[in-house]
């Protein structure tokens, strides 16, 4: 999928992170088909603009072809463990039998590179590093995206591209939290349909016992509480603390939007993340919060 920051998407199910693989006689993050049988035209039209490219770098000794490669999953999936490891093991030499590149010898090697993006924090790889080598832990999850350059020499699969030479590749790998995702479908929903969706799950068998502080809040509410933001931060508060107690449990992966109440990124504590679904919505305080979640809506999720 391509989404609204400009790179591809690569989605890891919980606890499935995807192998490495190839694309079309490149390093690549996708399926595991082997070798095409023939020479495409697309085949070739990809190596001839690398190549192309390349020439341009040896002669202007300034571009380089770039990929971004997005890995988004829920928390718990493996994100970080999967791109510390993938890194390593390109810049290290590990083994990596699916990636045909690797394994035929024509990666000459890979080195990191400065942050390209300066707004953007940087994948903390040399900290994951160290948790998992030295320390024995598991890295810190993802809190709010990042990411790291990785270059990449290697030798071409096709006769045009060995004819020139060797060639780079600079792979722009952006962890994201996954969770972000789970707020598009708050796109298509108003205030109140979010509310009582919300409501009825929360007071559901599964769900109402982590749920119980939050509910607890909604039923002490007077029959038409004000527009008041102590009262909107206490409600927030709740709500968040029960979309935590969901994402702890054992074994159970909360989808429950909103993510960023989860991770908030530089949002902590904003306006923009102190609503709550009530149970009814036509008093003061619920018109505040509806202005805040659609705030959230046209800000954030947007």
């Amino acid at each position: 999928m391509e989404d609204r920051a400009g790179f591809a998407s690569l989605h890891l199910p919980p606890l499935a992170p995807r192998p490495l693989a190839r694309r079309r006689g490149l390093a690549y993050m996708g399926a595991t088909n082997g070798e095409p049988s023939s020479l495409s035209l697309t085949t070739l039209t990809d190596e001839t603009r690398l190549v192309l490219a390349n020439l341009g770098d040896r002669a202007t000794g300034i571009r380089t072809p770039t990929v971004r490669l997005g890995v988004t999953g829920l928390a718990r999936a493996g994100k970080t463990v999967f791109i510390t490891a993938l890194v390593h093991n390109l810049m290290h030499g590990g083994r990596l039998p699916l990636f045909k590149a690797f394994a035929g010898g024509r990666i000459a090697g890979a080195s990191l590179q400065p942050q390209p993006d300066d707004h953007v924090p940087r994948f903390d790889y040399e900290k994951n590093v160290a948790a998992l080598v030295d320390e024995r832990v598991w890295p810190d999850s993802t809190r709010a995206i990042s990411e790291l350059r990785l270059t990449v020499r290697y030798q071409s699969a096709r006769l045009l591209g060995r004819t020139i030479g060797s060639g780079k590749l600079h792979i722009d790998i952006v962890d994201y939290p996954g969770e972000w995702l789970l707020d598009l479908p708050l796109l298509r929903k108003s205030y109140a349909e979010w509310s009582r969706e919300a409501v009825e799950r929360a007071a559901g068998s599964v769900n109402r016992e982590r749920a119980a502080a939050w509910l607890g809040k909604l039923d002490a509410l007077p029959a038409e509480p004000r527009e008041d933001e102590t009262a909107a931060r206490d409600l927030a508060a709740a709500f968040t603390s029960y979309l935590r107690a969901m994402r702890l449990a054992d074994g159970a992966v909360s989808t429950e939007p909103p993510g960023r109440f989860l991770m908030p990124g530089d949002l902590d504590a904003s306006p923009a993340l102190t609503f709550a679904p009530l149970r009814e919505t036509a008093s003061p305080l619920a018109r505040m919060m509806e202005r805040r979640f659609e705030s959230y809506k046209s800000a954030v999720v947007r």
